[in-house]
């Protein structure tokens, strides 16, 4: 097998994680590549007598691959997708983070997943994403528009709340007065969009979902709609600039530009093992209905 690892961060705690995935990795006589920084970051930290191939680009990974590892935790995950794009390469996360809603493999079962993998036990799941076109373009995210999670608009500079008026379809919907807006992908529905209060939506569900921030018109909700929206936004406020956020990337945009949102023409391949679910990890990681009398 032909297998990519991706890493953001590098601690002393997950050396032995590390360790342990490339030797069993290795023990199986598998093709591994490394994204060039993480390498260099392993190299420095801890000794090995093994040269490992590298990539440093998305161009460099191809049909060629059987699938990617990233190593960290949901944020890791959601950077990983910047070097997959529309390659179809599969990817599965081993959580060395905190919650690991996206990172399903626990540190502790690095050998279990490899064997599952070389033993074709796992499906894999699409994961749909979001595409972002600005008019004036936005130089920080023409390189790559798309997002895992979610898109955010949010106020810059200011306390102040910022309005954001929304078409759908070419429809006026409304014009939030909140501290931002966040157009969340199924996937994302688990990550900010939850924190102020969005739904958990299905990964399988073809919605989108809209979740405010901090709105001040008490009857802005969250609002589910059907994936193949499309959404036009500007932004208003005291200042004239403003955040727009892809998962973790971060650009500036002025009052004057448009915003245009709908879903990506391609996915993101996840591998799920078979001992992992959705309903799975809702239980395991949100503590889905958890309560005493249930134990």
């Amino acid at each position: 097998m032909k297998i990519a690892i991706y890493g953001h961060y590098f601690s002393v705690e997950a050396e032995k994680y590390i360790e342990e995935l490339l030797n069993t990795l290795a023990n199986k006589n598998a093709d591994i590549y490394i994204e060039e920084r993480f390498s260099k970051l392993i190299v420095a930290s801890f000794t090995t007598k093994t040269s490992y191939s590298t990539f440093n680009s998305y161009q460099e990974l191809d049909t060629s691959f059987d699938c990617m590892f990233t190593l960290g935790g949901d944020g890791t995950v959601l950077r990983s997708i910047t070097y997959l794009r529309d390659s179809n390469i599969p990817v599965i996360g081993v959580n060395i983070g905190r919650l690991g809603f996206l990172a399903t493999v626990n540190k502790e079962e690095i050998f279990n997943a490899v064997e599952a993998i070389y033993n074709k036990e796992f499906i894999i799941k699409e994961r749909s994403l979001l595409t972002i076109n600005t008019e004036p373009k936005i130089e920080e995210i023409e390189n790559f528009n798309y997002a895992l999670n979610e898109i955010t608009i949010s106020r810059k500079n200011t306390t102040s709340m910022i309005t954001i008026e929304t078409h759908i379809d070419e429809e006026y919907l409304t014009s939030y007065w909140a501290d931002g807006l966040i157009t969340s992908t199924p996937t994302g529905s688990t990550g900010y969009s939850l924190s102020c209060g969005g739904p958990v939506i299905s990964p399988s569900a073809e919605n989108f979902v809209l979740t405010p921030i901090a709105p001040h018109n008490l009857s802005a909700r969250p609002l589910i709609i059907p994936d193949n929206s499309k959404l036009k936004m500007r932004v208003h406020g005291r200042e004239n600039h403003f955040f727009v956020s892809l998962d973790s990337r971060i650009a500036t945009i002025s009052s004057d530009t448009e915003i245009q949102i709908e879903k990506a023409p391609f996915t993101i391949k996840m591998i799920e093992l078979n001992n992992q679910s959705f309903i799975k990890t809702l239980r395991k990681k949100l503590l889905w209905g958890e309560d005493t009398r249930n134990k």
